[in-house]
């Protein structure tokens, strides 16, 4: 049975790519599985129907036959597991790429968010201008973290897989910012993950919906 997602009508990034049914778009396409697409307004994402699915109202939801899953990093990791490509065969291996899609989610990806909800909503708050450069300290130090231990390699453990396109989605949040031109191996890191042909055919089709969206 073909999955079916669910992505915002007109996404608040512009067509960017920033919005998590991305991370899901791409992995599909990185194992070769065909998908349709299920465009929510902002207002049929808080109603029953979508929140019999995610109950936070979120997007993106994932469907396969009875299968309802919610989280982008769940589904990512249930795609992983389902389908060849995207986990090692050997188990340590496997293991280490689950750990890298955690760490994407957890520990590098809180501070990028906190930083760009800061500047969407506190702009106009007295203690905006103290406040956003310790959020992007503490981003500077995941950073600096990760480019260390990324060093010259490709991939963060061996060839590309789950654990890569969760982090270069979250790194994408930062494309051309200063923050991410400090680490000019995480930069040439977040290129090598939008020149695969799986991210571009993921890109090209979140971007058709974002602009046939925008032309109603």
């Amino acid at each position: 049975m073909i999955p079916s997602i669910t992505a915002f009508e007109r996404s608040p990034d512009g067509g960017r790519g920033l919005a998590r049914d991305m991370r899901v778009r791409w992995a599909l396409e990185e194992v070769g599985q065909a998908y349709t697409m299920r465009l929510l307004s902002f207002k049929a994402m808080k109603e029953p129907e979508h929140l019999a699915l995610q109950p936070f109202g979120q997007i993106p939801t994932y469907q396969e036959g009875d299968l309802a899953l919610f989280e982008s990093g769940a589904i990512v990791l249930h795609i992983a597991e389902r389908h060849a490509g995207l986990l090692p065969h050997d188990m340590n291996a496997r293991a280490r790429a689950i750990a890298w899609i955690f760490a994407a989610l957890t520990t590098v990806e809180p501070p990028i968010v906190e930083r760009e909800m800061a500047i969407y909503f506190e702009r106009s708050k007295s203690w905006y201008a103290e406040r956003l450069p310790i959020l992007e300290d503490r981003i500077r130090k995941r950073l600096g973290e990760l480019s260390r231990r990324l060093g010259d390699a490709d991939w963060l453990d061996g060839d590309f897989s789950a654990g890569d396109l969760q982090m270069i989605s979250v790194l994408l949040r930062l494309k051309g910012t200063p923050l991410l031109e400090e680490c000019p191996n995480l930069c040439a890191y977040v290129v090598r993950g939008e020149t695969r042909p799986a991210y571009r055919r993921a890109f090209e089709a979140q971007l058709a919906d974002f602009t046939a969206a925008a032309g109603r």
